[in-house]
């Protein structure tokens, strides 16, 4: 386990990269800057998120690998750092003094994730150094998915080097504390499945077998991005008007378990939260502004803010298409894999999930993570594997 860190604010590396708001360049080489020595890479994966899918718990798996987030970003004061949700997981990169802080709240969401909802979690932390030993490396750039959030992107290998590593119980961290609680401020599950509305949502994981500047594999994205641009055949899940929203929200349980407050009876949490969650049902229906909330703009945000499509050392995203349109990606990708230049995990679903992070809402900068409603990130990772 790394030793703790000074607590000092981060450097400015990550904060520093130009960020790009155009996603057909996410696999661009020039677009990455290599993580500086001393840097940390966290890892977090639910260790049988298959089975809790298979169980029909897919919103709780998606709710641990978000409170990985949760409780980095908020141990980290604001510290802008870069991560990547993964479904049932989630990988960050930290700089040396920060590594102390992200450690410890990284142990306290795994006690948190075992012990309330009962989905082991396994998590480490790895140096660039050992990385770069094996060969590889971590490589970062910033995609502004909309002018109010930035999401990082990875290439180098590093990033699943190390949750292979992870996974295999290399580079584990000390169990927590068995008082340790983990800030999960902002994490929220309040949101119903989004129903397909073209036809079939579809989850892709496609890694590439050549180089990643490999020409090859260059040329064959801007084939898929080609297909991709055409957005009445394939677009983000969220409607434009935001997801639907019920009162009592299906995920009220779960949320009581998120927002548990130490002390508090279980009873009056349910109470408290169907409450909570029935004003914030009325404010969203009506539109009527609230203080500085405004639901018309939140709700639009949302769609924009959306983190649906990635890069962290192969391309992942959940999208909308039409049946014909989800049958020529595959051919695409199929064709792709015959000739040695990607693998790929693919999966159909009828709709798709939401798991938010938005301390303050009145604000902008709310981020939120969209996977298939039945688990599609872990299944289409299965698949990948079976397949190799």
């Amino acid at each position: 386990m790394p030793s703790p860190g000074s607590g000092a604010a981060a450097d400015s590396f990550y904060t520093s990269l130009p960020a790009f708001d155009d996603f057909d360049r996410a696999s661009d080489p020039a677009l990455y800057q290599a993580l500086p020595s001393g840097w940390w890479v966290g890892n977090a994966d639910v260790a049988r998120s298959t089975q809790a899918r298979a169980e029909g718990r897919a919103k709780t798996v998606n709710i641990a690998g978000a409170a990985v987030i949760a409780a980095v970003t908020n141990a980290l004061g604001g510290e802008a750092i870069p991560y990547v949700f993964g479904g049932d997981g989630a990988s960050f990169a930290v700089p040396p003094a920060l590594v102390g802080v992200a450690c410890e709240a990284l142990a306290a969401v795994a006690l948190w994730a075992t012990r309330d909802l009962e989905l082991p979690m396994r998590v480490g932390m790895v140096p660039i150094e050992a990385i770069r030993e094996a060969g590889l490396d971590v490589r970062v750039s910033r995609y502004a998915a909309s002018p109010n959030v930035r999401y990082a992107m990875f290439t180098g290998g590093g990033i699943r080097w190390a949750e292979r590593q992870i996974k295999l119980g290399r580079f584990a961290l000390a169990e927590a504390p068995a008082d340790a609680q983990p800030d999960l401020t902002g994490l929220s599950c309040s949101w119903e499945a989004i129903p397909s509305s073209l036809g079939v949502i579809l989850t892709l994981m496609i890694v590439p077998e050549v180089p990643f500047d490999d020409a090859r594999f260059l040329d064959w994205t801007k084939q898929l991005n080609a297909l991709l641009a055409d957005t009445g055949q394939a677009r983000c899940p969220l409607p434009a008007e935001g997801p639907p929203f019920r009162w009592p929200p299906t995920g009220l349980a779960l949320l009581a378990i998120v927002q548990r407050r130490p002390g508090e009876w279980a009873w009056l949490r349910r109470a408290r939260l169907a409450a909570e969650s029935l004003m914030a049902a009325c404010v969203l229906w009506t539109g009527v502004k609230v203080g500085d909330f405004e639901p018309a703009r939140y709700r639009r945000e949302i769609v924009a803010n959306a983190d649906f499509r990635g890069f962290d050392d192969g391309l992942r995203m959940t999208i909308d298409c039409t049946l014909a349109h989800a049958d020529r990606i595959e051919a695409l990708l199929r064709q792709a894999r015959a000739n040695g230049i990607v693998r790929y995990g693919l999966v159909r679903e009828d709709a798709a999930l939401m798991t938010c992070i938005a301390p303050l809402p009145a604000q902008s900068d709310h981020v939120h993570f969209i996977d298939g409603a039945t688990g599609g990130y872990t299944m289409a990772a299965l698949q990948m594997k079976l397949l190799d």
